[in-house]
């Protein structure tokens, strides 16, 4: 049975489809009918460049289900022509029936240098936003000159009305209080402490009221590791330790100052034998003994910043995000089927009514 439609729909929960690396996006498929037989709201799709291309993986999730909200978490703007992001995004709100959201992010600045393009800046995302959303809805962009580039002429179609949510994923307060101020949606990070979740929905409402926006219209999903101990031991190492270590080589110091951690203990994970001589992201590359290793590196404090222990623990852990100011969870590193025991403890304290006012799509609120 089917348990995606009416009520039993969970639109305040998300996962991410091919959570981590994978190397069969067909798998998303299986995901995805999954997910909607256990009631999940929203699939969120990363983006990573070898088979994981976002605007194939969101038709793959729009065709392969007919109730998940979708979106991309995140792709960025600086990869594509904005014709061809525009294009993808208006292509997806129809194939999905307006279940569709576009997510950007900053990336990273070390690999756009590798590989020649500019850094993202928060003005280049929000002058992006505003060219897509005019394209959208059928404008003829004729010299554009701001932070995102210098367009001689931009236009889709011009009997195009197109309203698609756009999600800014973020980890700084300016940043926050620009996506309140620019964007239908904001997804946090994964192992954000309880404070730092709370400051941040703050920044995003505070961005909004700045910018003359109800705040309660920017849906804000938290992105909660959920890594119960239904999981095997291997399994819980590579999802826990292995996820927050490669966080960490990416963008460590931005991660720890955010959550008010000690720099010292930073130094320290990157000092070490093992991280530095990894071989690209830890959570692909390590080995168990090396994961063990490291999990005695970091402090319990900062892998504490997620949803651990039986199916029960992880549900109670879900529900406090949302008493922390979340619109939306984001159950990161498991798959529906890893989810499921959870997703029934979850129903079982799920407070009613509680939800009513979200929609599938993870940019909407109402």
């Amino acid at each position: 049975m089917n348990r995606a439609f009416g009520q039993s729909q969970l639109c305040e929960l998300g996962f991410y489809g091919l959570a981590g690396h994978s190397d069969s996006p067909a798998d998303l498929i299986s995901e995805c009918r999954r997910a909607e037989e256990l009631g999940l709201g929203s699939v969120f799709l990363s983006e990573r460049f070898n088979v994981k291309d976002a605007g194939v993986l969101t038709g793959a999730a729009s065709v392969a289900s007919s109730t998940l909200g979708i979106a991309t978490a995140a792709t960025n703007h600086n990869t594509r022509h904005p014709m061809v992001t525009a294009t993808m995004a208006t292509t997806a709100h129809r194939l999905s029936g307006g279940r569709f959201a576009l997510g950007l992010g900053r990336g990273f600045d070390a690999l756009f240098n590798v590989i020649g393009l500019e850094p993202i800046t928060s003005a280049a995302m929000a002058d992006a936003i505003g060219v897509l959303r005019r394209l959208w809805h059928g404008e003829v962009v004729v010299g554009h000159s701001g932070a995102s580039g210098t367009w001689p002429l931009l236009s889709q179609d011009p009997s195009f009305n197109e309203d698609i949510p756009v999600l800014l994923c973020v980890l700084g307060p300016r940043t926050l209080e620009l996506a309140g101020a620019v964007a239908d949606g904001v997804v946090l990070h994964t192992f954000f402490t309880d404070e730092t979740l709370a400051s941040s929905v703050a920044a995003v409402r505070r961005g909004a009221e700045k910018a003359g926006r109800d705040p309660a219209t920017v849906r804000v999903w938290s992105v909660l590791a959920t890594v119960g101990d239904h999981l095997s031991e291997q399994a819980q190492l590579r999802k826990l330790t292995g996820r927050l270590a490669t966080y960490l080589q990416g963008y460590g110091d931005l991660l720890v100052r955010v959550n008010g951690w000690d720099p010292n203990v930073l130094d320290q994970f990157r000092s070490d034998e093992v991280v530095r001589a990894a071989q690209g992201a830890i959570d692909a590359s390590a080995s168990i003994e090396e994961l063990e290793h490291l999990r005695d590196v970091l402090p319990d404090e900062w892998l504490r910043a997620a949803a651990t222990g039986s199916a029960a623990q992880c549900a109670e852990r879900i529900l406090d995000q949302f008493d922390l100011g979340a619109d939306g969870v984001i159950c990161h590193g498991a798959t529906p089927d890893e989810l499921a025991p959870v997703l029934d403890a979850y129903r079982a304290i799920r407070p009613p009514g509680r939800f009513d006012r979200l929609l599938a799509n993870p940019g909407r609120t109402v």
